[in-house]
């Protein structure tokens, strides 16, 4: 499958009781009795809260003519998103901003928010996340520019290691006007970062 296409995992009933199985042999190597009452399904629920936070909804890219010519940037900030550190497993959450220059197109405001999900998904590191978002609506959309800003949290940082509580990474993604022009890429990141 591209990197580049929306994430979906399947769902055997065998692939269900595969990683509960796993993750039962886990817990258990790590001393969890999970044998107990209140236990005995933990393996169960652990490898359905995993399924959950990489199994993004369905959508479809809507797009819409861009009737009124409009030719300023498009931002929409503080887009929250959880994903999984593919070194640990562990989650690293937090917000993205997504800005583009609409060409002859403009994007359904919701579907924003809706790409970020469908590249959050799935076991990441946060720069591969970033650079994905940007592609993706530069290929889908044929925009001016993109720009993709994206601050979070690592837990495997921030709970184990270096446990460094309170540690934002900030990355960054730009295409188009957006990285080539000045004036535009200093707009975009004015306004992305307006009110903080």
């Amino acid at each position: 499958m591209s990197s580049l296409q929306p994430h979906v995992l399947s769902s055997p009933v065998s692939g269900r009781e595969s990683a509960a199985a796993g993750a039962a042999a886990m817990l258990s190597s790590l001393g969890m009795d999970i044998a107990g009452e209140t236990t005995q399904r933990t393996p169960e629920r652990m490898a359905a809260a995993y399924r959950e936070l990489l199994q993004p909804r369905e959508f479809n890219l809507t797009t819409f003519p861009n009737e009124e010519g409009y030719d300023g940037l498009l931002i929409q900030k503080d887009i929250a998103f959880v994903s999984l550190c593919e070194h640990h497993g562990l989650p690293f959450t937090g917000r993205a901003t997504v800005g583009y220059l609409p060409g002859e197109r403009i994007v359904g405001l919701s579907k924003l928010a809706r790409v970020v999900e469908q590249f959050s998904r799935r076991f990441q590191v946060q720069e591969r996340l970033t650079k994905q978002i940007a592609t993706y609506l530069e290929q889908h959309l044929t925009p001016g520019g993109v720009g993709v800003v994206m601050q979070a949290e690592h837990m495997c940082m921030t709970l184990r290691g270096v446990q460094a509580a309170g540690t934002t990474t900030v990355t960054s993604s730009l295409r188009g006007l957006l990285l080539k022009d000045d004036r535009t890429r200093t707009e975009f990141f004015n306004l992305a970062g307006a009110g903080r």
